[in-house]
């Protein structure tokens, strides 16, 4: 039956390179690429009713016709049409399957062979796939949310540290707290997302074209936006420190804020503004619209920049580790800088290179782990890094904590003294 062949069809991933099929998510080409061949067929059975005789009918016959999956048109009584599965499902197989249609004095016939044999789809449809299928996706909805939850919660202990203790208020630690505002407006913007999208099951998601939905969407890509170019700061405050020989120089301050939160507000304010006048239709979250490099091309931009500047800054610190006039002060301070250097490989965005250079359908799975679930627990990573593991923010604790404990003994000391003396 259409109703068990359409149901499979739109549980089918998204494969489809066609650029002509639009889609307010990866997932949603199929079912929008029917939704416009239905327009079109409505559109010409409509246009077909306002003329008194078809050619060819003389009064009797078949109609135009939309079955959910091609759209049939008028035919006289006794002749036969066939059909190929739509274009839409070849990626699906190699061959390409003929569906056949009678006009008889009931009206069409049943499609022959069914759809989902003709198409063969049978084994891409069963329910223990979709069941498994939404069984994966439900798990990693858990892992990330956790490891969102875990990078949320440690941030703002890491912002609040760096807040607290006056010491560590400097030019560096002002940025490290900007970079992990920019990850928990993520983490924020994703939990947004979700709940926007994906909250209600009664709603096709794939249609959805609200005010809110778009509002979130841009939202989050601010955020991805924000995340990647306080990534960016940080590289080049590295740089900066490098030429500067460690000297905090407030000068430079404003223009990493300008850099981490004005050029994607610029960028997505221009995305906005182009969705609106040239591509307003569902959600705006489609991967495989021509705008989509308006945001793509300013972040592959950013991580090219991070990844010259790493390389630079390696060959800074292999030359000042390696110069013999160097005091072993300073040598222990750039080796300090090296390893945590090289542990930060991963946040300069190297890792998002190759996963640009491939296309969009291959290997998702393992491009859905690694952005989805290993990148949820990026902002953990961040925080431990740059605050947790900071000897200096530890130092910092120590001293305080240890100027707690004297000032608790000494009250102790000085209650019981007084009532001693009473």
């Amino acid at each position: 039956p259409w109703t068990q062949f359409h149901s499979s069809v739109i549980l089918l991933p998204a494969l489809s390179p066609s650029p002509k099929v639009r889609g307010t998510h990866p997932d949603c080409s199929i079912v929008l690429h029917f939704q416009e061949r239905e327009a079109e067929c409505l559109e010409r059975i409509r246009s077909e009713s306002q003329t008194t005789a078809l050619p060819g009918l003389e009064g009797e016959g078949c109609a135009t016709e939309w079955d959910g999956v091609s759209c049939w048109p008028a035919l006289p009584l006794g002749q036969s049409r066939a059909v190929a599965c739509p274009d839409i499902l070849n990626v699906f197989k190699k061959s390409k399957g003929l569906i056949q249609r009678n006009c008889t004095e009931w009206g069409w016939s049943p499609p022959s062979p069914p759809y989902h044999s003709a198409c063969q789809l049978e084994t891409l449809s069963s329910n223990n796939d979709t069941e498994a299928k939404a069984r994966h996706f439900v798990t990693m909805k858990v892992l990330y949310t956790c490891g969102y939850s875990t990078s949320m919660a440690a941030l703002l202990l890491a912002i609040g540290i760096f807040s607290c203790f006056r010491k560590l208020h400097c030019t560096r630690n002002s940025i490290h707290i900007h970079f992990f505002t920019s990850f928990i407006l993520r983490g924020t913007a994703v939990f947004i997302k979700d709940s926007v999208l994906f909250s209600d099951e009664s709603i096709n998601h794939c249609t959805m074209s609200t005010v809110t939905c778009k509002a979130a969407i841009t939202f989050f890509q601010y955020s991805v936006l924000a995340n990647f170019y306080w990534l960016l700061v940080e590289g080049l405050y590295l740089q900066t420190l490098l030429l500067l020989t460690f000297t905090c120089d407030r000068s430079y301050t404003w223009g990493y804020i300008l850099i981490g939160w004005g050029v994607p507000m610029v960028t997505v304010g221009v995305w906005v503004l182009t969705r609106l006048q040239y591509d307003n239709h569902g959600c705006w979250d489609d991967y495989s619209s021509l705008y989509w490099w308006v945001i793509k091309a300013p972040i592959l931009l950013a991580i090219f920049v991070n990844f010259l500047i790493f390389l630079n800054v390696t060959r800074m610190l292999a030359q000042k580790i390696r110069c013999p006039d160097l005091s072993k002060t300073h040598k222990q301070q750039y080796m300090r800088l090296t390893k945590s250097t090289l542990l930060l490989i991963p946040l300069f965005g190297v890792h998002y290179v190759v996963f640009a250079l491939f296309p969009k359908h291959v290997g998702v799975d393992a491009r859905l782990y690694f952005e989805l679930v290993l990148g949820s627990y990026q902002g953990f990573l961040v925080a431990l890094l740059y605050c947790f593991l900071n000897g200096e923010v530890q130092a910092e604790i120590r001293r305080n904590w240890s100027k707690w404990q004297r000032s608790m003994e000494s009250n102790v000391f000085n209650l019981a003294t007084q009532d001693f003396t009473a």
